[in-house]
């Protein structure tokens, strides 16, 4: 087994962003004195686990849709580069399934233990719901990736589902103001996956990889992702002026000029290649605005 490849079929620079949404849950739980170590550390493994998935996932739906090809930028694909067998593949994807439903199941032992029947039910729900998703994004014989709805779901499972989800297994509660930096992680990783698609849309357009880019096209794309930066830009400061304690909790504002830098590149690259390093910066610039929150929150 070439562990090399699997690694890199890993694509392990996309995991930062996978860490933002439990991170964010369980700084928040901590805020309010309810955070369990058992239960960040599953979340945050079952997190993980998801991303990978679908990044196995992509690899193998895009190269048997066709969408990955020789004429494809951005980082290598293993399955269409030969290095992993499109079998092999299937087996890896099945192996991360059975990890991510392992992990996700202890994750809702720990954290519901004790509640209601009917929570349990709609966390194992949400858990399958997530799964399902990670596998669908490309697989399949209508993946809904190639229908535009990857940012949809990429803002429920990674921003408000993520979030909320975790605050809750930590708390056993939930608080509607959670909602505005839910959606404000929502939406920067919305932004990650808008990069990727600008940076394929040439091929994904030839191909009939259906993204939200190709059905809106290049320019409009590049404002709309301009409206994910400014929208999530604007829910922390929203949160804060509601539910100010201390002027720590704007130590969020130190991810800000990352954003503007995203947004500049975004605006001004001539090359495609240009944005592959930009979805790598978003993804850090994520993680950075969840642990300043959630750190202003704490003290």
């Amino acid at each position: 087994m070439n562990i090399k490849a699997w690694i890199e079929a890993a694509r392990l620079k996309t995991l930062p962003l996978a860490v933002a949404s439990p991170l964010m849950g369980s700084f928040l739980a901590w805020s309010e004195g309810s955070f369990q170590w058992i239960v960040f550390i599953l979340a945050t493994t079952t997190t993980l686990l998801l991303q990978i998935l679908s990044n196995l996932a992509n690899d193998y739906g895009d190269f048997t849709s066709g969408a990955d090809n020789e004429e494809r930028i951005g980082p290598r694909r293993l399955v269409q580069s030969g290095e992993i067998s499109p079998q092999k593949m299937k087996t890896g994807i099945i192996i991360n399934i059975i990890l991510a439903l392992i992990s996700g199941i202890l994750l809702i032992f720990m954290g519901a233990k004790g509640k209601d029947s009917l929570i349990i039910i709609l966390f194992l729900i949400l858990g399958i719901a997530a799964i399902v998703a990670a596998i669908k994004y490309t697989v399949g014989k209508n993946p809904y990736g190639y229908r535009g709805l990857g940012d949809i779901s990429v803002f429920l499972f990674f921003g408000l589902i993520g979030v909320l989800g975790t605050h809750f297994l930590h708390t056993g509660s939930f608080n509607a103001w959670h909602a505005l930096p839910a959606a404000a992680i929502g939406l920067l990783s919305a932004g990650v996956l808008n990069l990727n698609n600008l940076r394929d849309y040439e091929s994904d357009k030839k191909f009939q990889k259906r993204t939200l880019v190709v059905w809106m096209g290049n320019q409009k794309a590049k404002y709309y992702h301009l409206a994910l930066i400014i929208v999530s830009a604007i829910l922390g400061p929203l949160y804060v002026v509601f539910n100010y304690q201390s002027a720590y909790q704007f130590l969020f504002l130190l991810a800000f000029p990352l954003f503007i830098l995203n947004i500049r590149a975004v605006f001004s690259y001539t090359n495609p290649m240009e944005l592959y390093p930009e979805l790598k910066r978003l993804a850090l610039a994520t993680l950075l605005f969840a642990i300043t929150f959630g750190i202003g929150m704490v003290i």
